[in-house]
């Protein structure tokens, strides 16, 4: 089962119509089974994630979400109307979904969200949790609930079963983060077990749109793909991990993120 997430980096700029050639490109490429979107839009009576979908032959789900806010006023025109959101494709039917929210006591507004969707996988249902939490240094309290919310949910004995329950998204931390250490302590890092290399990134500087301004985040691996087994008696095998849309395509590079994935057992 190869799952992947990825930012991307839904109407942000001024070239989201030119990138949209390269995220799906790259999905070609990688063949993904499960895909988490973060940063993905809705507008116009459809959504970034059932466009995709169309193209790849995938199952689709949709949430809105607050992170990152809209920007107001509008960046370009392509804005108006749309929608942050959080995405699920996946190769199997996607037989319900559920939206939480997640704690927010500092930022204003609307809250943050995790879409959960369960598969139908061969095995039995698969569930799947992807999500992005607060970034911003002086929200720090909500980066901390965000994360205990999360261990919770991942843990939920209402996802135990036959298969592993994956939590997948842009976390806004490291690895190493101490505040990520509950979500840590309930699941495995599909990187790190897959002999992926520590000094990997996922927001990368180099990039012509690296966001440089994240100081306590460029240059460091803070897209995860995580899992926790289905039940107490069985394990995770990850047969592999890979970074993708790391490279330009038609001179584009898809995001401002790189995608990351990992290959398990089943």
């Amino acid at each position: 089962m190869r799952v992947m997430t990825w930012n991307v980096w839904w109407r942000f700029g001024g070239n989201w119509r030119e990138r949209a050639a390269g995220i799906r490109t790259t999905l070609e490429t990688y063949q993904p089974d499960v895909v988490g979107l973060v940063e993905t839009w809705a507008a116009d009576g459809t959504t970034q994630a059932d466009v995709l979908a169309k193209q790849l032959g995938l199952h689709a789900a949709f949430a809105p979400t607050s992170l990152p806010p809209e920007p107001d006023p509008v960046e370009e025109p392509g804005q108006l109307g749309a929608v942050v959101g959080l995405g699920l494709l996946s190769r199997w039917p996607i037989l319900r979904t559920e939206v939480r929210e997640l704690p927010h006591p500092q930022r204003p507004g609307p809250p943050p969200t995790a879409l959960i969707g369960t598969l139908d996988h061969p095995r039995g249902n698969l569930y799947v949790i992807v999500t992005c939490r607060e970034w911003e240094p002086h929200y720090a309290e909500d980066r901390a609930v965000q994360t205990v919310a999360l261990a919770e949910l991942v843990t939920d004995p209402a996802f135990d079963g036959p298969l592993p329950v994956l939590l997948i998204g842009d976390l806004n931390a490291p690895p190493d983060e101490p505040e990520l250490a509950p979500l840590r302590a309930v699941t495995v890092d599909t990187w790190e077990a897959g002999g992926g290399d520590p000094g990997a990134t996922t927001l990368d500087s180099l990039l012509p749109y690296a966001p440089l301004e994240a100081t306590t985040l460029i240059d460091r691996r803070i897209d995860h793909v995580l899992v926790r087994p289905g039940r107490p008696d069985t394990a995770v095998t990850v047969r592999g991990a890979f970074i993708a849309g790391d490279r330009p395509i038609d001179g584009l590079y898809p995001s401002d993120h790189y995608a990351i994935g990992a290959d398990l057992d089943p």
